[in-house]
């Protein structure tokens, strides 16, 4: 089935208001992670609240204990037709630094078919083209094909911290048969995609500490331990010389993927020359038996993310420090889960720390991996709904990084995530110059807009 041509002509007529009506949007600093942005925050909530009142929806902006949520609800579909939520975040990263965006950060700027803006494509551009496609069914039709739900948050970007309990208190009213977000990015240009499979996170501080200050070096070296030394000793233990994690039963938990997915993943036209190039690397890392992607999307890790110790300043200055820190994070893959990877990585440093030392490992922050059964009918009706709108049939990708809410969504609602993306890789979405194809943009309001027909035919 391809898309309704009323519904494509009308997005093509309206396309220069839809996206001066993004503009507007995008020119809210709804900067969450810092306090002097809390009425802008409030102010995309305001807004985005108004835009879907204004084309139909029954719209209730709710208080969290940190930033509301957008609750908009259309319910008038034919009887048994599935209720569907979107769920996405109005907020966006800060702009620092600023001297590096080629525009304003908050001044919404096309360039060579990008539009440029902090959160054009993280996330405030992907929610509109959900907007633009129920304006699209509401204007000429005067109804949805299903009951459709907008939940869209304020906190994605400082953890989404109030969520959990914010669907756990509205449960019965956000009783749905599928969740779809769009807040991911598309395996290449022209290559629409499905995600598979997102890895979960395991956040750790490790604290070294040994004397109680500082020492000379040439008075105390070599006859007391180096809580660098053995920090970095530590850390050197958690990988094999193959790469892979070297912490008793940290794989104990790891679900294979199918073999389907995995072969899947090796017909992507990934250029491994062409990734080196971006990164600035003649060489890449990690063991041997995977390529690339499935150590990306489907692989476990465990890596430093900050190193800290002794004196660090302009010149020399010969001390033995009393104290060190390392950062860790652990990516985890199905079904590994956050609390069991803390209790081992507790028993593997205890296990290597010297004499003379303590370390400590504290828990900062985890989340679950997920990974989608892609059979049935709403991952169907999406891979016909892309290929309407893209001309050709979507991939599918996993995702290396974490996005805890896709799990709180199919635990607390019981119902499967579909993960559907319209960004590019190199959007900078947490940096300068962030921004989005009006392509992809564009089609991802044709392709939302054909799923929802696809769904109210086929069903969930």
């Amino acid at each position: 089935m391809s898309l309704d041509p009323s519904l494509a002509s009308w997005l093509a007529t309206h396309d220069a208001r839809l996206l001066d009506d993004l503009g507007a949007f995008l020119r809210i600093p709804s900067v969450s992670a810092r306090s002097e942005h809390k009425a802008d925050v409030a102010r995309a909530a305001e807004w985005l609240h108004a835009r879907l009142a204004r084309i139909g929806f029954a719209v209730e902006t709710i208080p969290t204990p940190g930033h509301p949520v957008v609750l908009a609800e259309w319910r008038h579909a034919a009887p048994g037709a599935p209720t569907v939520l979107v769920y996405g975040h109005y907020d966006v990263q800060p702009p620092e630094p600023l001297e590096l965006w080629t525009s304003p950060a908050f001044e919404p700027t096309v360039r060579d078919g990008r539009l440029y803006a902090r959160g054009s494509v993280d996330d405030k551009g992907q929610v509109w083209a959900h907007v633009a496609a129920v304006e699209a069914h509401l204007a000429v039709r005067g109804a949805l094909p299903v009951n459709l739900l907008f939940l869209v948050e304020g906190e994605e970007e400082v953890g989404s911290v109030h969520l959990a309990p914010f669907i756990e208190r509205h449960r019965e009213r956000l009783r749905c048969d599928a969740v779809v977000i769009s807040d991911s990015a598309m395996f290449a240009p022209g290559i629409p995609s499905i995600l598979s499979s997102l890895r979960g996170l395991a956040y750790f501080e490790l604290n070294a500490t040994g004397p109680n200050g500082d020492l000379h070096s040439g008075m105390y070296g070599g006859a007391v331990v180096n809580p660098a030394t053995a920090l970095a000793r530590v850390i050197a233990s958690l990988h094999d010389p193959d790469g892979r994690v070297a912490i008793a039963g940290f794989h104990d938990a790891v679900r294979p993927f199918p073999d389907a997915v995995l072969a899947q993943m090796r017909t992507l036209p990934f250029d491994e020359a062409g990734f080196k190039r971006e990164l600035g690397v003649d060489a890449l890392f990690g063991e041997a038996r995977y390529t690339t992607l499935e150590k990306l999307w489907t692989r476990p890790t465990c890596e430093v993310n900050g190193l800290l110790s002794g004196y660090t300043g302009e010149g020399a200055k010969t001390v033995l420090p009393g104290k060190a820190m390392a950062k860790v994070s652990c990516r985890l893959v199905p079904d590994q889960d956050p609390e069991t990877i803390h209790r081992l990585l507790e028993r593997h440093v205890a296990a290597h720390t010297p004499a003379g030392v303590t370390i400590t490992v504290t828990a900062l922050h985890g989340g679950r991996p997920w990974r989608a059964d892609l059979s049935g009918p709403l991952y169907e009706a999406c891979a016909r709904a892309l290929a309407s709108a893209f001309g050709r049939a979507p991939v599918i990708q996993g995702e290396g990084g974490s996005i805890p809410v896709v799990g709180d969504f199919e635990r607390l609602l019981g119902v499967p995530v579909l993960l559907v993306g319209f960004g590019l890789p190199g959007e900078n979405a947490h940096a300068p110059d962030e921004w989005i194809d009006l392509g992809n943009l564009r089609n991802g309001a044709r392709a939302m807009a054909a799923l929802w027909d696809e769904l109210a035919r086929t069903g969930l």
